[in-house]
């Protein structure tokens, strides 16, 4: 059975920086962090509007569609599909998964961009089910949850410089959702959330064993899209991209 840990990795955000809160809607459930200076209670409400109103045109769809749900495989929706379905689609299928495999990711950047847009906020985080969206000037440190594993926030990336990012991670071993591989996790970090969220569970899908970490970071240098990414299983892991290793002596204090 997966260990499942409920949203531990929202403790980590730094108060400092971030005001947080949380919205959820049907399996959404987001943390957003939005820099002190920039935010409003206002938007504690907007967020959750703008996530209702996704959700209820995405289900809409998929209700006459319900081969999009579930499918494993790259599929792509019927002509006037919502924006984020379509995008979900053509994502997942370079990564040569199922369109569901990039939904978290494809939220949370949906999320993040309205938030920018509406508040013109200096920063802005958007974490859905463990997958990231961020709008940031600053650098940040990304540790990698990774359940059982001795590695577990001990290990992952310090990110120097600001822009969007997105940091999507994958696990056959942590969390509900479907793996078909064993990596206690495997994060990817791209440009684009829904490409990222398709990537982390495409590769860790190929990870049964530490042996498959090598031939998996060897697969990942040749994405250009893929900006860094770390897989881990037991006590072993594997780094590649451009951004450096960060390492934590003990796991992160709550």
């Amino acid at each position: 059975m997966k260990e499942y840990k409920i949203r531990i990795y929202r403790d980590n955000f730094n108060r400092d920086r971030w005001q947080t809160f949380t919205i959820s809607y049907k399996e959404s459930d987001l943390c957003i962090g939005i820099d002190t200076a920039s935010y409003v209670p206002e938007m504690n409400l907007f967020a959750g509007q703008i996530l209702r109103e996704l959700r209820l045109e995405m289900d809409a769809y998929i209700t006459n569609d319900p081969t999009y749900a579930v499918i494993l495989s790259p599929y792509f929706p019927a002509a006037g599909a919502p924006g984020i379905l379509v995008r979900m689609a053509e994502a997942a299928a370079t990564a040569g998964v199922g369109p569901m495999a990039a939904v978290a990711g494809a939220i949370a950047e949906y999320i993040g961009r309205r938030l920018k847009t509406e508040y013109d906020c200096r920063e802005v985080i958007v974490e859905n089910g463990g997958d990231i969206y961020a709008d940031i000037v600053e650098g940040m440190d990304i540790p990698v949850f990774a359940g059982q594993s001795p590695l577990s926030e001990k290990v992952g990336i310090f990110i120097p410089e600001g822009g969007r990012i997105s940091i999507c991670t994958s696990s056959g071993t942590v969390g509900p959702s479907l793996s078909f591989g064993m990596a206690d996790a495997v994060m990817i970090v791209c440009s684009d959330a829904a490409l990222a969220d398709s990537y982390a569970t495409a590769f860790a899908n190929k990870i049964h064993t530490k042996q498959d970490i090598n031939n998996v970071i060897a697969e990942i240098r040749k994405i250009p899209a893929i900006s860094g990414a770390i897989c881990i299983k037991d006590d072993m892991f594997g780094i590649c991209g451009e951004y450096g290793l960060k390492i934590w002596k003990q796991p992160l204090i709550r």
